[in-house]
């Protein structure tokens, strides 16, 4: 029978410290996305429907 050409290893395992920066991301995504749709909800209650959907499509097509 052949055998392997390399066995595989147990390799110790390291307590990785977890990084301080993740959370410190995920909260700034949380709290960008929370100011995004304060500020999305304020206009539509501010413009109404129609005129608020007219400006985002005139954004859209600004960027396009």
């Amino acid at each position: 029978m052949a055998q392997p050409f390399s066995t595989q290893q147990d390799v110790p395992s390291i307590g990785r410290p977890v990084p301080k920066l993740a959370p410190a991301i995920v909260i700034g995504g949380a709290g960008l996305g929370a100011i995004v749709l304060l500020g999305t909800l304020g206009l539509w209650f501010h413009y109404g429907t129609a005129v608020f959907f007219e400006m985002v499509t005139s954004g859209i097509a600004a960027c396009f």
